[in-house]
């Protein structure tokens, strides 16, 4: 059905340009899927927008469009009926050997089903980028979700991705860690009268206390650190706090199936010269004046709502920048194309980080970086909102929420939603084992599968060679059409997701399919007496077993192949 589809994009856009002729400017070719199967397998709705621009009728453009598409050689070849519905919706039933072609394809492509050639372009996705503070929570899960799934979204593209965690491993907050440790160490708790007033409270500052006293050697995926034990040597605990809670971070990130590619230090940016030489271009480009003693970007001239304070009067930068300083090292690190994964507390600082790397002119495009933001989750169990972590001193850990349910469950759950929405996490809907709970949903599907070809003695992680020479026109039950057309949809959902930076289309994509198969599977036998039929419905399953492991793999999650805890509802399966 891809080539169908390419040959008939490639025909409406001929047809759209000999529409419109001199008059205005060809819309990009493009179908829709109908939302009621009964009109149609696709859908134009070219000749609404194009009404008013050529002062005619969406109806009658929609006529001669239709005109125009049936002299088109591919039109007569994979198109069966041609209808004008509505106010100029144009629908188009194929000839079943269209949808049927999809299966043969899914196969042949097996795991890069819907992905495409490189293209060259390199990106830059940077995600997490906790401070070493503290254990990452469930904001920080998501964070990790969307990002890890984003980065995979764009290589199915065709993108070299590289996955950068970037951390602040100085400053006051690092300072507090360390005294929060030295404090632990000298015999106090939280509550005593010597206390720091900003300090962390959570057990894991006890434990890294206790390591320290050990005199132990942490290792993190960037760092490695031993302790001297010494209670006196505060610039000691501070590093070995921040190795020690890094390599905790490590754990969090292999237990969620995340990995990084490259790790980035704020530190770095002070040591290298890169904050100064920031500042150095931004006062050369003459985008900055002082005032009060402070220095001053002039920041409104790129859409800010004011003016920043880019150095105070004690001497010291604002947070922003060595933000700019580490985007210019994007930039010249050759990535001009770059993602931010960021809590939408970070709204605000966008702008002031854009305007920022414009004034250095550079030639930077205004709208670098690429951000996406995210609202934070609220966790429920038991019916009760969990708001504190005793182990992480503040909200939920990542770790906890992995405990408590899955791997699988959390990351599903994480992208099943808009990035900009606020989500609740109910712990006890991603126990269940039935069709409440979409990631056991969707994985029943897979494993429901597995257990069919498996039964008929294939492999089901194999394409089976019998589906070469599957007699697929024997494919022509009304919900074998609708599951053919759900494959066929997958690879344009994948390219759609990745320029929309939407990796919860894939998550509302797993569900749609699994909703297709699981009513196909209860209207019609695949283990029939006719060898033909049983072979070619064989194929579809392992079809759609493929494109739910591709589109799984994309989330992170896995696609297991045993039956799971509950079934779900009896099906028509039954031996013939």
């Amino acid at each position: 059905m891809i080539q169908a589809k390419q040959e008939l994009r490639a025909a409406l856009q001929a047809a759209l340009a000999a529409l419109v002729g001199e008059a205005a400017e060809a819309p990009a070719a493009g179908f829709e899927s109908p939302k009621q199967a009964a009109h149609g397998d696709l859908a134009i709705t070219a000749a609404m927008p194009l009404a008013r621009a050529l002062k005619k009728s969406p109806r009658e453009l929609a006529q001669t469009l239709v005109d125009g598409l049936r002299a088109q050689p591919a039109v007569q070849r994979w198109v069966q009926a041609l209808e004008i519905a509505g106010p100029g919706f144009i629908n188009l039933r194929l000839v079943p050997a269209a949808r049927q072609a999809v299966v043969r394809e899914v196969l042949a492509q097996g795991g890069r089903y819907g992905c495409q050639p490189a293209s060259g372009e390199r990106v830059m996705v940077e995600f997490v980028s906790a401070n070493p503070t503290g254990p990452l929570h469930v904001g920080h899960g998501r964070n990790a979700a969307l990002g890890d799934s984003l980065a995979q979204l764009l290589q199915t593209q065709g993108a070299e991705v590289l996955r950068e965690f970037y951390y602040n491993d100085a400053g006051v907050q690092i300072a507090n860690l360390g005294l929060s440790v030295q404090s632990r160490l000298k015999g106090l708790v939280p509550g005593d009268a010597g206390w720091p007033e900003q300090a962390y409270n959570g057990d894991y500052v006890a434990d890294i206390a206790a390591d320290f006293r050990a005199r132990k050697t942490v290792r993190a995926d960037d760092r490695e650190f031993t302790a001297s034990g010494d209670v006196d040597d505060l610039a000691g605990i501070t590093q070995f706090a921040v190795a020690f809670l890094r390599h905790e971070q490590d754990l969090d990130l292999q237990a969620f199936g995340v990995r990084f590619d490259a790790y980035y230090l704020e530190s770095s940016l002070y040591s290298s010269g890169r904050v100064e030489d920031a500042v150095r271009r931004l006062v050369a480009s003459g985008k900055t004046y002082e005032e009060g003693g402070a220095l001053w970007l002039r920041s409104t001239e790129y859409g800010d709502d004011k003016d920043r304070v880019m150095r105070k009067q004690d001497g010291s930068y604002t947070y922003f920048v060595p933000d700019v300083a580490y985007h210019l090292a994007k930039f010249e690190r050759g990535y001009r194309r770059v993602i931010n994964v960021l809590g939408s507390d970070h709204h605000g600082t966008v702008a002031r980080l854009r305007a920022g790397l414009q004034a250095v002119g550079l030639g930077i495009p205004a709208g670098y970086p690429d951000v996406v933001l995210y609202k934070m989750i609220a966790v429920v169990k038991g019916g009760q909102e969990v708001k504190m972590s005793k182990r992480a001193g503040t909200s939920v850990s990542l770790r906890d929420l992995i405990d408590w349910t899955s791997r699988d469950a959390v990351r599903f759950f994480l992208v099943s939603r808009k990035a900009d929405t606020e989500f609740t996490f109910d712990v006890d809907l991603a126990l269940k084992a039935n069709d409440e709970n979409p990631v056991f949903y969707v994985q029943y599907a897979h494993a429901r599968i597995c257990s069919v070809l498996a039964q008929a003695g294939q492999d089901p992680l194999q394409s089976p060679a019998a589906a070469q020479a599957a007699d697929l026109t024997l494919l022509t039950a009304a919900t074998e059409d609708a599951l053919m057309l759900k494959l066929a949809e997958y690879p344009e959902m994948l390219t759609r997701a990745a320029t929309e930076r939407a990796p919860h289309d894939v998550a509302f994509y797993l569900r749609d399919l699994a909703a297709m198969f699981h009513a196909y599977y209860a209207a019609e036998r695949v283990l029939v007496a006719d060898p033909a039929l049983a072979g070619a419905r064989l194929a579809l399953l392992a079809a759609t077993a493929q494109v739910l492991r591709n589109a799984l793999a994309v989330l992170g999650v896995s696609a297991p192949t045993a039956l799971l805890r509950a079934p779900l509802p009896a099906a028509a399966e039954v031996a013939a």
